[in-house]
C-alpha cells in the first residue's frame, strides 16, 4: 500500500487501509474476549481526532497536527497480538506500516513514539505528539464503551465507564489549561470508585499537560476534583 507520488502519508488515507482497520478490529475483538471496555474504529476515530484537535487548538504545525492523527488512529493496533505490551507491539507495527508507505524516517519517529509512550504502566510524555495522544486516549470515558449489557454483574472498569453520562475535554488557550469535565451518576460510580481505576491515568495526562505548557484540570458534576 506505497503512496503514490510521494505524497505525505495521511490520516484520511491510512482510515481507508483494510489491513489497518483489520488490525484494530482484531484487536477489540481480543479485548471483548477477555472483558475489557470498546477499543474499536470507534476509539480510534475519537482518539485520533481529539489529539490533532488539541494540537490545534494549541497553534502547532498542521503537520504536526497530522502526525497527532495518525498517531492516535493507530495507538491500539497492538491489542491484537496481546494487551500486555500492546504500545510496544502498536509501535512496532506502525513503524513497520509507515516505511512501507514511504513516511519520511523523523516523521515515523514520532509516530512510534507516541504510539510506545501512550500506556500508563510504560510510558511518559515525552514531544507534543506523544502528550496530544496520552491526554485524547486516557481521557475517553463513556458509557457506550461498556459491552457487558448486565448491571449487575458489572466490573470495576464497568461500573466507572457506564457512570459516565457525558465526558468533555476542553482547551482554554488564554489560560493555559485543559479540563476534562465528566457527569458521573453517582448511584453507579462513586468518586472514590473512579479515582481507584483512574488516578494513574489522570497523573499521565497531568504530565502531557504540562508538555504541552498546560495545566491539567478535572471536574466532575460541575465540582473541581484536580
Amino acid at each position: 500500500m506505497k503512496c503514490e507520488n510521494n505524497e505525505p502519508v495521511t490520516y484520511k488515507g491510512l482510515r481507508e487501509s483494510e489491513e489497518i482497520r483489520a488490525y484494530i478490529a482484531q484487536g477489540d475483538a481480543a479485548l471483548g474476549a477477555l472483558g475489557y471496555t470498546e477499543h474499536s474504529e470507534k476509539h480510534a476515530v475519537k482518539t485520533a481526532e481529539t489529539a490533532g484537535k488539541i494540537l490545534k487548538e494549541l497553534g502547532y504545525p498542521k503537520r504536526t497536527v497530522e502526525l497527532a492523527r495518525i498517531a492516535g488512529y493507530l495507538h491500539d493496533m497492538g491489542n491484537c497480538v496481546n494487551r500486555n505490551d500492546h504500545a510496544h507491539n502498536g509501535a512496532l507495527m506502525a513503524f513497520g506500516i509507515l516505511r512501507e508507505l514511504g513516511m519520511a524516517p523523523e516523521e515515523v519517529a514520532v509516530v512510534v513514539s507516541a504510539i510506545g509512550e501512550h500506556d500508563e504502566h510504560t510510558g511518559t510524555a515525552v514531544d507534543p505528539v506523544s502528550a496530544a495522544l496520552i491526554l485524547a486516549d486516557k481521557t475517553d470515558v463513556r458509557r457506550n464503551r461498556v459491552r457487558n449489557k448486565k448491571k449487575e454483574t458489572f466490573d470495576k472498569h464497568d461500573r466507572v465507564n457506564y457512570a459516565a453520562k457525558t465526558s468533555k475535554l476542553t482547551v482554554q488557550t488564554d489560560k493555559k489549561v485543559i479540563t476534562l469535565n465528566i457527569e458521573l451518576d453517582e448511584t453507579i460510580c462513586s468518586m472514590m470508585d473512579y479515582f481507584e481505576i483512574f488516578l494513574q491515568r489522570m497523573l499521565m495526562c497531568r504530565k502531557a499537560a504540562e508538555m504541552l505548557g498546560l495545566r491539567f484540570k478535572l471536574t466532575a458534576n460541575g465540582g473541581k476534583i484536580a
